[in-house]
C-alpha cells in the first residue's frame, strides 16, 4: 500500500514537473548558407547532452550541407574551426521541402493532425506544465523570417500562433532565442509580457545579424555570432548554475556586432538554464557563470555582405588563374544582380507612390510594419514573381520597401499589381546564397 502510493506520490510530482520539449530550425539551404544548419546541428547536440528526450526535440533543417559534394568532410558538419562534428546523431524530423512556415507553426502549435504524412509526423505535443525551447536561425527582414523555399513567415503569424498557445494551455514558459536580421521586429510591440514567454534575438529590429568563423578549406562561414555565443557558453557551464538572465547579459557582452536584445516575460529571467535546455549531464567544464569568458570572434561580417565576403575569401585563396578568373566573373554578377533588384524595387514603388516626396519616404524609411495582410501579401507576391526569398539574401534586403508602401496606405492590390507588372511570372535566374 504504501509502495503504491510513494509511487503514486511521484508521479503527481513528475506531472507537476512537467516536460522538455524543444524545436530547432534552420530556415535556409545552400552551401553558402553552412553556418545556419551548423548552429541547429549544435543546438541539437546541447539539447540531446543535456538529456531533453529525443521523442521531445523536433528539428528542421533542407539537410543538404553534410553530404554536399563541396564538403571536404563528408558526412560531418562542424560549427567552429577545428571544432568537432555536431552532425552526428542530429535528429532528422523535417528536410527538404517539409521546412516550411506552415509545418513550423503547425509543429509548435501540436497540431498532429495537420503534420500526419509529413517528414517524422512529430510536434511539441506540450501540456500547461511543460516548458518549450525554440531556436531557430535562418535569414531576416523587418516583420519576417526566411524558409528555405519562397515561404516567409511574419511576425503576426508568429505572434499569433504563440497566443493561441497560450490560450489553449499548451505550456508553463516557453523560450524563444532567435538568430535572423532585424530579428527584434518578430517580437518588438507584439509579443506580450503577460503569457510566460521570454524572447532573446541576435540583432534588434533595424540592424543585421554577422556570420564568422571562415573556413578556408570549406571556403564558407560556419557560425553566426549570437548563436555560437550563446552555444558556446551552455558547453561550459553548468546549467544549473546559470540563469536566463546571466546568458543573456554574457552573450550581449560577447557580441560586439549587433544589439542582442530580449522580450516578452522579464519576470522569471533568474530561470535557470537547465528548465528549457534540459537536466541531464549537462556540467560544463565547471566555470562559473561569473568566471566565464568566451573565445573573442575576429573575423565577424554583417549578413548582408556574406555572399560578397565569401567570394572575395575565395579568391584570395584561389590556386589557378582560371579559378580566380572564374570568381571574378562571379562578384561581377553579384554586383549587377544586386543593382537589378534594387532598380526592380525602385520601379514597383514608383508606380505605387503619388509623388516624389512619397517615394523617397518609402525608398529611405526604416520599415516598422503594422499591416501585415497586406505586407505579407505583397513579400509573397514579391517572393514568387521575382526573386525568391528564401535563397536571395540580397532581395530581403529590400523588402522594407513593400511595408512602407502598406504603411502609406497603398492598397495591397495596387502593389501586387506593380509587382506583377515589374517581374511578370517570375525570375528563373535567382542567385542562391
Amino acid at each position: 500500500m504504501l509502495t503504491g502510493l510513494l509511487f503514486l506520490s511521484l508521479a503527481l510530482v513528475a506531472a507537476s514537473e512537467g516536460k522538455h520539449w524543444a524545436l530547432v530550425v534552420a530556415g535556409s539551404s545552400g552551401w553558402d548558407n553552412y553556418r545556419h544548419q551548423a548552429d541547429a546541428c549544435h543546438a541539437y547536440q546541447i539539447l540531446h547532452k543535456n538529456g531533453i528526450p529525443d521523442e521531445n526535440i523536433v528539428v528542421m533543417m533542407y539537410d543538404d550541407i553534410a553530404n554536399n559534394r563541396q564538403n571536404p568532410t563528408q558526412g560531418i558538419i562542424i560549427n567552429k574551426p577545428d571544432g568537432g562534428d555536431v552532425y552526428h546523431g542530429v535528429l532528422k524530423d523535417y528536410t527538404k521541402g517539409d521546412v516550411t512556415p506552415e509545418n513550423f507553426l503547425n509543429i509548435l502549435k501540436g497540431d498532429k493532425q495537420a503534420m500526419n504524412g509529413i517528414g517524422s509526423g512529430k510536434v511539441i505535443d506540450s501540456g500547461p506544465n511543460d516548458h518549450i525551447f525554440v531556436f531557430y536561425t535562418d535569414h531576416g527582414a523587418p516583420g519576417l523570417i526566411g524558409f528555405p523555399s519562397r515561404g516567409v513567415l511574419t511576425a503576426k503569424d508568429l505572434i499569433d500562433a504563440i497566443n493561441e498557445m497560450h490560450e489553449n494551455k499548451k505550456f508553463s514558459r516557453m523560450v524563444f532565442y532567435l538568430e535572423a536580421c532585424e530579428s527584434g521586429s518578430m517580437f518588438q510591440y507584439l509579443l506580450k509580457n503577460d503569457i510566460n514567454v521570454y524572447a532573446t534575438t541576435a540583432a534588434n529590429p533595424h540592424e543585421n545579424s554577422y556570420a564568422c568563423y571562415f573556413d578556408n578549406e570549406r571556403g564558407t562561414f560556419l557560425g553566426d555570432v549570437y548563436s555560437v555565443k550563446w552555444m558556446e557558453n551552455s558547453d561550459a557551464v553548468d546549467l544549473s548554475k546559470e540563469s536566463l538572465l546571466q546568458q543573456f547579459k554574457i552573450v550581449k557582452r560577447e557580441t560586439k556586432t549587433s544589439h542582442v536584445m530580449q522580450y516578452g516575460e522579464l519576470d522569471w529571467e533568474s530561470d535557470v538554464l537547465e528548465d528549457f535546455q534540459g537536466e541531464g549531464n549537462g556540467k560544463g567544464t565547471g566555470i562559473t557563470p561569473e568566471e566565464y569568458k568566451g573565445e573573442p570572434i575576429t573575423d565577424a561580417v554583417p549578413v548582408p555582405d556574406v555572399h560578397l565576403k565569401t567570394l572575395q575569401n575565395r579568391l584570395r585563396n584561389a590556386a589557378s588563374w582560371d579559378e580566380r578568373q572564374k570568381i571574378i566573373n562571379e562578384i561581377e554578377e553579384l554586383y549587377k544582380l544586386k543593382e537589378e533588384i534594387r532598380k526592380t524595387m525602385e520601379s514597383i514603388v514608383e508606380q505605387c507612390v503619388y509623388s516624389d516626396e512619397q517615394k523617397m519616404r518609402v525608398l529611405k524609411s526604416k520599415a516598422e510594419p503594422r499591416d501585415f495582410d497586406c505586407y505579407k501579401r505583397a513579400v509573397n507576391t514579391f517572393s514568387k514573381n521575382c526573386y525568391n526569398l528564401g535563397k536571395n539574401e540580397h532581395a530581403l534586403r529590400h523588402v522594407y520597401a513593400l511595408s512602407n508602401l502598406c504603411e502609406e496606405n497603398i492598397e495591397a492590390e495596387v502593389i501586387v499589381s506593380a509587382i506583377n507588372e515589374q517581374c511578370g511570372e517570375g525570375k528563373p535566374d535567382d542567385l542562391k546564397l
